[in-house]
């Protein structure tokens, strides 16, 4: 590998409050503004000090693209965002960070799995390739900027 493809290549590391404005960045260009879904700068930063939480970055040349925000409650995890850069979706990065937390959670003794997302988001595709399955479902749950109310769709997912 030449020294321009290593830097190049994606690195997964886990966050600090350093970084907390570059992942803002990636959240707003991920995000759609008409879904209100993207965390505020604050709500970011409690993540820093609620114990059992990881907040994990993925950088490619140095360049924050990609995070994901999740805590640990007793034999479960929960998964609170995860984003990466519309330019570099499709490329794995995101499958990559999902299995991060996997591992994390996974090597503190979690054994159940869980995530909440609007059910019409594009991203449900990832977590049904990774083994999650819908678990439950809040109807008209999420209202999103431009009116409309949304499905909430829980998912789980259980190792082995």
């Amino acid at each position: 590998m030449s020294a321009a493809s290593a830097r190049n290549a994606p690195k997964i590391f886990v966050a600090d409050p350093g970084d907390a404005d570059s992942v803002m960045q990636v959240m707003a260009s991920a995000f759609d503004p008409r879904f209100g879904e993207a965390w505020t700068l604050a709500q970011l930063r409690t993540l820093f000090a609620v114990p059992g939480t990881r907040l994990c970055a993925a950088s490619v040349a140095d360049a924050i693209v990609g995070f994901y925000a999740a805590r640990l409650a007793g034999p479960e995890s929960e998964l609170l965002l995860l984003a990466v850069t519309p330019a570099l979706r499709h490329q794995r990065l995101g499958t990559r960070l999902l299995g991060d937390w996997l591992d994390w959670a996974g090597n503190s003794g979690v054994s159940e799995y869980f995530l909440e997302m609007r059910a019409d988001n594009p991203a449900r595709s990832l977590y049904e390739r990774t083994g999650f399955v819908e678990c439950g479902r809040r109807a008209q749950y999420y209202i999103g900027k431009d009116g409309k109310l949304r499905d909430a769709v829980t998912m789980r997912y259980i190792s082995r």
